[in-house]
């Protein structure tokens, strides 16, 4: 059997992993050009805006790339628990001199109901197309591989890893629990292990009929050797890419990275509704506290979080921004995606050799 790699079409067992917000046709294009695989994310996109990403993705590279659907469960709306958050979090939008939204909105639409992005990607039929927050019903996920897709979707233990199998899904990109942004769990309610990322990949190499690929905390190519060894066919990194010109992170995102605070990040799910990985900040600190009211359901929460951020960042502070990042964030590095490809490259290699005989 072809390996993934193979599969897709790739010269490096590197993804780029999507990150909404973050990634720009621009860095999947960079990336797939270097012989890794490029990805954009269309969760929080409206179709057109989805469709215009893929094409200017496709402008720019002919090597494949990813895009990335959310499939959360549609959130389930509850005025009184969204009214009792909005008052959680007045103090801090009092703080810089306005109020709180009057309502909240449902502002992205999970892929297992939107019958558009589903035509979207039907018609411009990408190489891949990934899954986070769970799997989309039997009948989108045949329809896409119908279409010659290829199709991956995360997963955070050996129960969702196994619903993915059991799906038709040609392979698990393994998330642990150090990696930067939204926990992949299908149901953030239920218990999460909170497994390590080759902790998890051992459990899943070893007993999957697909391959799998390995997600969070890698930054180096050391990493991604220590991946591989544990029976991942490829390594798919995050944070590593954002400071990359090609991103989009503002500036105040990219001071975090380069700066000490980059060594302490954590899970919360204050700002979105959904546990995500990012550098401690105000959200974690004073909003995420013992005895706070339940968020209200993601995304409906991040519609808050992000007028939040919005009203702070006019003013100046980045204490209240979603600087999604995983636990390696303090080893970023400052290059073009190309670059940084090669570098990672360059360091598997010597790594499998066993050798040091890096570029400082």
């Amino acid at each position: 059997m072809r390996s993934l790699v193979q599969r897709i079409g790739l010269r490096h067992p590197l993804l780029q992993a999507p990150m909404a917000g973050v990634s720009t046709p621009r860095l999947a294009a960079a990336v797939s050009n270097a012989g890794a695989l490029g990805a954009i994310a269309v969760g929080a996109a409206t179709v057109e805006t989805a469709r215009a990403m893929i094409q200017e993705t496709r402008a720019a590279t002919s090597a494949p790339f990813q895009v990335n659907v959310f499939c959360h469960r549609p959130a389930h709306r509850d005025a009184a628990r969204e009214g009792a958050w909005l008052r959680h979090l007045a103090p801090f939008f009092a703080e810089f001199g306005v109020s709180p939204p009057i309502a909240l909105q449902e502002i992205y639409r999970s892929f297992c109901e939107d019958d558009g992005m589903l035509e979207l990607l039907l018609s411009e039929r990408p190489s891949v197309v990934s899954f986070h927050f769970g799997l989309p019903s039997r009948t989108r996920i045949e329809a896409l591989r119908a279409a010659g897709i290829t199709l991956l979707a995360t997963a955070t233990s050996e129960r969702e890893a196994d619903a993915v199998v059991a799906a038709g899904i040609d392979a698990v990109v393994a998330q642990g629990v150090e990696a930067g942004g939204h926990r992949g769990v299908f149901d953030p309610e239920a218990e999460d292990e909170g497994l390590d990322t080759l902790a998890l990949v051992r459990r899943l190499a070893g007993r999957l009929s697909v391959p799998v690929v390995a997600a969070g905390g890698m930054m180096r190519g050391e990493d991604i050797a220590a991946a591989l060894a544990a029976g991942a066919e490829a390594a798919q990194l995050g944070t590593a890419f954002v400071p990359c010109p090609e991103s989009a992170a503002d500036a105040a995102y990219r001071a975090m990275l380069a700066s000490e605070r980059a060594r302490n990040t954590a899970l919360t799910a204050a700002i979105s509704g959904r546990p995500a990985r990012g550098i401690v900040n105000r959200f974690h600190e004073e909003i995420d506290v013992p005895g706070r009211p339940a968020a209200a359901d993601y995304p409906v929460a991040y519609d808050a979080g992000k007028a939040l951020n919005a009203a702070a960042t006019r003013a100046g502070s980045a204490e209240f921004a979603p600087l999604w990042a995983g636990q390696g964030a303090r080893w970023s590095r400052v290059m073009p995606a190309q670059t940084l490809v090669e570098k990672l490259v360059e360091e598997l290699d010597a790594a499998r050799e066993g050798t040091s005989r890096l570029r400082p």
